[in-house]
């Protein structure tokens, strides 16, 4: 059986020759059949599209950055909702999740999500390792797929500011103080200009890439649940001096992960050319190395200034029209480089900018429907925004403080945000109805 694993992988690695590409995938079969072995299927991409197998890849997808934890079996852990809003997910169409590998220890400043899955440098809790384990399980069970991402920009989970912390950098700037955001850039900019920082990212990369399922048995290179390794959420160069070695940062990072793993696909997280230092020719160029396989934005219209932060209601209408700029520029260029694009985070609060599940969702409402449409477009057209996953899915959870802290469910309003400001919950009817709707539109 290994001799097979290993010549899939080998094969795997020309799966851009075209023309060889269904010699490789008949002989493949073939030999895991006569090992008496299902293949495992993996997505893959051709050119814009997203493929399973043969067959189109398509999706509707949210966030839940909270997975890991909550499908462990220590502080935080509830398998039993874990199970459970799988089902409710694939029950209105949600096929994939968006997740943390788990959090590094942050700053204490920054009411980071806890526990810590990064404790030191090197030094990883194996409980929630453990719950990473259960909730690839769980989604392969289910016919679902995850996109991990291995690191944050921001310190809700520790992120940059976990490793610039262990090379002397100290805590990183509390953002909610007069000035703190812009000292947060200040700190963060060290990131991809400290060797020792990357470095111990790089080990981290290793530890989590080459790790085998503890429930599964397998490697995680050969988890059909897993659709992505992303090298961070939201990541920023945080200085236009930094352009450069940005860049190098992420081909260097994408390239480690596919010497370990050759199965699965490798994306950045970026938001696009906002979060590219507004280069729209730096985006462009990360995305078109050759490691990483698809275009991924984000979509933050209140944060952005596209409506505004005191009454985001009065500002849908152009918040929409803004977003579809946004969209259509970044098609252009996924047609450029030839990859699918994925809106992999987009939110919109609830009614009045007021957190709570008892507030109404109108204008988010309006906004999603927005955006599902783009997707929908784009596969009745055959174009190159192969999925989205909205921001985020709250489902059974319940919010009690006005910020989290230790106890609380877990929504995917990060712990230091309102709870329940952008989480989308169980009982938000009109909200699901528009996500079921669409899920089977772009599936049909």
């Amino acid at each position: 059986m290994t001799e097979v694993v290993n010549f899939a992988e080998t094969i795997s690695k020309h799966k851009e020759m075209k023309v060889l590409k269904p010699f490789i995938m008949l002989i493949t079969t073939m030999l895991f059949m006569s090992c008496g072995t299902e293949k495992p299927v993996f997505i893959t991409t051709d050119g814009t599209q997203f493929l399973c197998g043969e067959k189109p890849y398509r999706y509707i997808g949210t966030n839940l950055w909270y997975a890991s934890i909550l499908a462990s079996t220590g502080e935080g852990g509830d398998r039993e909702r874990f199970c459970k809003e799988l089902d409710n997910l694939k029950s209105i169409g949600v096929t994939n999740l968006r997740i943390v590998a788990g959090p590094d220890a942050g700053s204490d400043l920054a009411n980071p999500a806890k526990p810590y899955l990064q404790i030191s440098p090197g030094v990883l809790n194996d409980t929630i390792l453990q719950g990473l384990d259960f909730a690839i399980a769980e989604l392969e069970k289910r016919g679902m797929t995850a996109v991990i991402y291995l690191n944050n920009a921001w310190d809700w989970s520790g992120g940059f500011g976990f490793y610039l912390k262990e090379c002397g950098y100290g805590d990183s700037p509390n953002t909610n103080e007069d000035g703190g955001y812009n000292r947060y850039v200040d700190y963060c900019a060290n990131f991809a200009r400290e060797p020792k920082a990357l470095e111990m990212y790089y080990d981290y990369i290793k530890s989590i890439v080459s790790r085998t399922n503890s429930i599964t048995g397998r490697a995680y290179k050969n988890e059909p649940a897993i659709m992505s390794w992303q090298l961070c959420n939201e990541p920023r160069a945080f200085s236009k001096e930094n352009k450069e070695l940005f860049a190098e940062w992420i081909a260097k990072a994408a390239a480690l992960i596919k010497s370990i793993d050759s199965n699965h696909l490798v994306s950045t997280g970026s938001e696009g050319y906002i979060g590219c230092e507004v280069d729209a020719e730096l985006c462009e160029r990360i995305h078109a190395d050759k490691n990483i396989d698809y275009l991924t934005i984000h979509i933050w219209p209140v944060n952005w200034g596209w409506a505004p932060r005191s009454n985001p209601d009065s500002g849908i209408e152009n918040a929409c029209m803004e977003s579809g700029k946004y969209i259509d520029e970044h098609i252009a260029m996924a047609k450029r480089i030839d990859k699918p694009l994925v809106i992999e985070e987009f939110g919109f609060s609830r009614k009045g900018n007021v957190s709570g599940v008892d507030i109404t969702t109108e204008s988010r409402d309006i906004f999603y429907s927005f955006i599902f449409e783009q997707v929908k477009k784009s596969a009745d057209e055959n174009g190159p925004i192969a999925g989205c996953n909205f921001w985020g899915w709250g489902g059974s959870g319940r919010p009690r403080d006005l910020v989290w802290q230790p106890g609380d469910d877990y929504l995917c309003d990060p712990p230091h945000e309102p709870q329940g400001w952008y989480s989308v919950f169980d009982c938000d009817t009109t909200t699901i109805d528009i996500i079921k709707k669409y899920s089977q539109e772009i599936n049909r």
